[in-house]
């Protein structure tokens, strides 16, 4: 078993990266409202609930490497760049340019070439 590849462990890997960009939205959206004060900005449910699932994220990513080799976590956490680029044009409607698609066709290339040939 050892370097063997688990599909659910892969599975629950994948999702502990998609909701991690989750909570990078949940986390943006908080600092873009007014806050009165410091304590107001802290205890924002968006900031508490960001927060929880990061820390849901981390055990999932300890659960997920019962099943996958460490190496490959790296390249699976990769993939958060696509998930954090489309909530950033479609929730916070930024700008898709070139450079931005050449660099995320460059890391799905290279997701792609660790994949099937790593």
């Amino acid at each position: 078993m050892k370097n063997e590849i688990i599909p659910v462990y892969l599975f629950v890997y994948l999702v502990g990266v998609f909701l991690a960009a989750v909570s990078q939205v949940l986390l943006k959206k908080a600092a873009q409202r007014p806050h009165k004060n410091l304590i107001e900005e802290y205890t924002d449910w968006r900031v508490i609930l960001g927060y929880g699932i990061f820390v849901g994220c981390t055990l999932l990513s300890i659960v997920a490497y019962k099943g996958i080799p460490l190496s490959l976590g790296p390249v699976l956490e990769a993939t958060s760049y696509v998930y954090v680029t489309f909530f950033g044009v479609v929730i916070f409607k930024e700008k898709l340019g070139v450079k931005k698609v050449a660099a995320l066709a460059l890391i799905i290339g290279g997701i792609l070439v660790y994949s099937l040939f790593g």
